[in-house]
């Protein structure tokens, strides 16, 4: 019904033409009918002056069809309709509709202060005009109808003014409400895009250390198997451990995407180095480890950061650069952790077997750094060898990587 009833709604033009038809038709019915009711009070017939009673209040009803394309327009003309149709004395009837009309118009489709400043300059002049015209009014009381008509006016305007002002606040309403849903959905999508983001990180992290290890133990089962046959339970058990490490975290990373809760596993952290050094063992590093005393308690977002970029540096030095030294500094200062992880030259490097496919290793390590505020350089050092130094502040402090 309520669809029905907006398909058959008349468009604004045609309303304001009935409108316009109405009040030209009231004006002039109702001011013969003051002349009917009351011949000896009219000084001036509206068929004098080449019927311009007729004329003005036919004009002053018509003009209001164009009330809301033309509102300063369709006001001045019945203003001054008005102010000529009182100055002669014409039939005291109805022929104030148009006027109260447009100021109505006026203030309701206007812009709010100019418009309010034109309504009171033609208030002001129309009420010295009719004062003025009701001068010699006959009888004395026909005068309430001139202050009728002022006070007609000023009420026009402010019913006028009201519509306006709760059509602007309902705008500001529905463009607040638009601007909240788009919000919303655009924070959304960076949620998203930040957790798909975070899993990745994860995943490469987890599977990229994992195939390093288990490509350099399959490498040494395959060298050992037919000189050293014992060695090659060791390897193959690496591999094993390795590999179900990297199964059981991949299950706990990839829980989220089923299950909205993200607590099935415990995060990494530096308290697993020991076990990612036996690791990098198996794989051929030297691993040293250089550290002052610790915290009490690192944070989490720290703590976990520090081992991803701990574990993703000695994945880099496993691929590209072979059996080395590999040396771990770890300062935990006031307000943040300084992380070190520098290797030295090695066969594979000496002998420019890197990765010919660069990798996102670093760019995942500076990602990190970036989410907690942090910095992180990466480069080959004097002798030859790599270093990563990252700096995780404890507190966020809105700096970025370089």
């Amino acid at each position: 019904m309520q669809a029905r009833a907006v398909s058959y709604r008349l468009p604004a033009l045609a309303l304001d033409l009935c409108l316009a038809l109405f009040i030209t038709v009231m004006q002039v019915q109702g001011s013969l009918a003051k002349v009917a009711a009351d011949p000896d009070s009219v000084l001036r017939p509206l068929s004098d002056l080449g019927y311009l009673g007729y004329v003005l209040l036919i004009v002053s009803g018509a003009v209001v069809a164009l009330r809301r394309q033309f509102p300063v327009a369709v006001f001045a003309i019945t203003a001054v309709a008005s102010l000529i149709y009182y100055t002669l004395d014409f039939p005291d009837g109805p022929g104030w509709l148009g006027l109260f009309v447009a100021l109505y118009s006026l203030a309701a489709c206007g812009d709010g202060r100019r418009s309010l400043a034109i309504a009171a300059v033609g208030i002001t002049v129309l009420t010295a005009g009719w004062l003025v015209a009701a001068t010699d009014i006959e009888p004395p009381a026909a005068i309430g109808w001139v202050f009728f008509r002022i006070g007609a006016s000023v009420m026009s305007v402010a019913l006028g003014e009201s519509v306006r002002t709760r059509r602007v606040i309902a705008a500001d309403a529905l463009e607040r409400a638009e601007l909240a849903e788009r919000t919303r959905e655009e924070e959304a999508r960076a949620r998203v895009d930040e957790e798909r983001l975070r899993i990745a990180r994860e995943v490469h992290d987890t599977v990229a250390h994992a195939i390093a290890i288990i490509n350099v133990q399959s490498g040494v089962t395959a060298h050992l198997l037919d000189k050293r046959p014992e060695r090659t339970r060791e390897a193959l058990e690496a591999i094993e451990q390795t590999s179900s490490k990297a199964l059981h975290e991949m299950r706990s990373i990839l829980g989220v995407l089923r299950d909205a809760d993200d607590g099935r596993a415990l995060h990494p952290g530096l308290g697993q180095i020991d076990e990612l050094f036996a690791n990098a063992r198996h794989a051929g590093l030297e691993m040293m480890l250089e550290s002052a005393p610790s915290t009490p308690a690192l944070p989490t977002a720290v703590d976990s950061a520090a081992f991803r970029i701990l574990q993703e540096s000695i994945t880099n030095v496993i691929r590209h650069v072979g059996p080395t030294r590999v040396t771990v500094g770890l300062g935990y200062g006031v307000d943040s952790l300084e992380l070190s992880v520098t290797n030295e030259r090695g066969h594979a490097q000496s002998n420019g077997a890197r990765s010919a496919v660069p990798g996102r290793g670093i760019i995942g390590m500076r990602e990190r750094c970036q989410l907690l505020g942090g910095d992180l350089d990466a480069g080959p050092i004097a002798d030859g060898g790599f270093a990563v130094v990252a700096r995780l502040p404890f507190a966020p402090a809105g700096a970025t990587c370089r």
